[in-house]
């Protein structure tokens, strides 16, 4: 979709292709209330702006918004909406061996348990081998910390999701 279209969307459509985006619908709102956009940029500035405003709640909201670092499951399911998008971001993960997608499913689930949230990272141009070492090192965070930096990512994702929406 170019710009003017997704400018002249109805609000609710609107809305519902930027939570394809980023599942916060805070963030989403926000950046509907900013449109138009004159240009690529504009919606990306508006989008960090949006961002910078949320709190935990909202990016516990977004993340709950992903699949699980190769969980081949769930993106079938549960984030049909984004499959595409999740599939292509995770296609690192798609080609790991089973050793590998068997110790992101155990690293999942220990940062799960320890920070109450998957694991997010942004993916694209990631190996499972590298994903994996980053899920390791960030289970050495605090949760403070931890989530600051999950929801970060979480806003490399929305760029990258905003880029594709548009392309």
């Amino acid at each position: 979709m170019t710009l003017d279209v997704f400018n002249a969307l109805a609000a609710e459509a609107a809305r519902d292709e930027l939570l394809r985006c980023c599942g916060c619908a805070r963030w989403a709102d926000a950046v509907l209330a900013a449109r138009p956009f004159r240009d690529k940029a504009a919606l990306l500035s508006a989008s960090d702006a949006a961002w910078s405003r949320t709190e935990e709640p909202d990016w516990r909201e977004a993340f709950s918004h992903h699949p699980r670092i190769g969980g081949k499951d769930a993106l079938r399911g549960k984030f049909a909406a984004t499959r595409a998008w999740a599939k292509g971001e995770q296609s690192g993960a798609a080609a790991a061996s089973e050793k590998t997608l068997d110790a992101l499913a155990a690293g999942n689930t220990a940062y799960e348990k320890k920070f109450g949230h998957i694991f997010i990272v942004c993916a694209t141009g990631k190996s499972a081998p590298e994903m994996l070492d980053l899920l390791k090192s960030r289970l050495t965070n605090d949760a403070g910390a931890e989530l600051r930096l999950a929801a970060g990512e979480q806003n490399k994702i929305t760029k990258i999701r905003l880029e594709k929406l548009l392309s």
